[in-house]
């Protein structure tokens, strides 16, 4: 696990904004971390960054505790928080080699990795402009290059989204997946479940501070509150596929044995552990005849499992 999380608890005052929180966040994985306004997201994620100390429990970030750490914590991990902080005056170019320098690489180092990651996040041709000028959503596109400047090994993000238009956003789920496919472990929040739902492994519901179980194809599920154990990570989702020939295909998922659910349409639904073994699902379907007309992952079903979760708790 690249991110280990067991008993953690934090007030602010009188009032638990985390509470005996138990956690585990798999490696190479994108997972959404779910909750209402208050449930002590933004908390976490800056627990984990080495940013606020716990009052009590244990971090674990890639095998470094953030408490007595945490200079080793903040060049392994990437931090983008959900409000952008900079100095207006200075260019997207000279925030970016600030930050580099922080992070201790020499200047020969800095400068083409920081225009590589203005390139990344299609900011290079305002690499020369003030900060000030930029809008909401490029200033979130530079937030994001701000925390990959470092080629950091765990990617903490809150709203990366936020103030996006609607091509940065699709831009920025190709990113996060290509990034989780090279091996960096990503945990983002967000309020904007449909788009989540498109681009993360799994996801972490949380609710007054404290996880809650997730259903089934919705990993991580945490651990239960109190037990001081790392939470099993069954990593995956639930995907959509329909063909001309309904029988042709439920004949072709009974045939290999697969854990397929038929609905009233003829559609059948398929868990997917990842991209690559979506690939491998539409060649095998493809090759045995089976005429796909769609092949996507489930889409609507994040929001509504946080919508039962928060009905019940409520």
């Amino acid at each position: 696990m690249s991110i280990e999380v067991s008993q953690l608890t934090r007030f602010f005052g009188r009032a638990p904004a985390v509470r005996q929180l138990d956690m585990s966040v798999p490696s190479g994985a994108v997972t959404g971390l779910v909750g209402p306004n208050g449930a002590g997201k933004t908390t976490l994620l800056l627990m984990l960054a080495a940013l606020l100390a716990p009052d009590s429990g244990t971090i674990r970030v890639a095998g470094l505790d953030p408490v007595t750490q945490s200079r080793e914590v903040h060049r392994t991990v990437g931090w983008m928080p959900d409000a952008f902080g900079t100095w207006d005056s200075l260019t997207c170019t000279e925030i970016l080699l600030t930050f580099a320098a922080a992070q201790g690489m020499d200047a020969a180092t800095a400068r083409p990795r920081a225009l590589e990651m203005l390139t990344l996040v299609h900011l290079d041709e305002m690499a020369r402009t003030p900060a000030r000028v930029l809008s909401r959503g490029q200033k979130q596109r530079l937030g994001l290059a701000r925390a990959l400047i470092h080629a950091p090994k765990v990617l903490l993000l809150d709203e990366p989204a936020a103030g996006m238009d609607p091509r940065s956003r699709a831009d920025l789920r190709v990113l996060l997946r290509d990034l989780a496919s090279g091996g960096t472990t990503i945990l983002l929040s967000s309020h904007i479940l449909s788009e989540m739902e498109e681009m993360v492994d799994g996801v972490v519901f949380m609710s007054h501070g404290t996880a809650v179980a997730s259903p089934p194809g919705w990993g991580p599920t945490p651990g239960q509150a109190g037990s001081g154990a790392p939470a099993p990570v069954p990593v995956g989702r639930t995907w959509r596929m329909r063909a001309l020939d309904t029988g042709r295909l439920g004949e072709w998922t009974h045939s290999t044995q697969l854990s397929a659910t038929a609905e009233e349409d003829g559609a059948v639904r398929l868990p997917v552990a990842d991209d690559a073994a979506a690939a491998r699902l539409l060649r095998e379907a493809v090759e045995a005849g089976v005429e796909v007309v769609s092949f996507a992952p489930l889409s609507g079903t994040l929001e509504e499992t946080y919508l039962a979760l928060e009905g019940e708790r409520r």
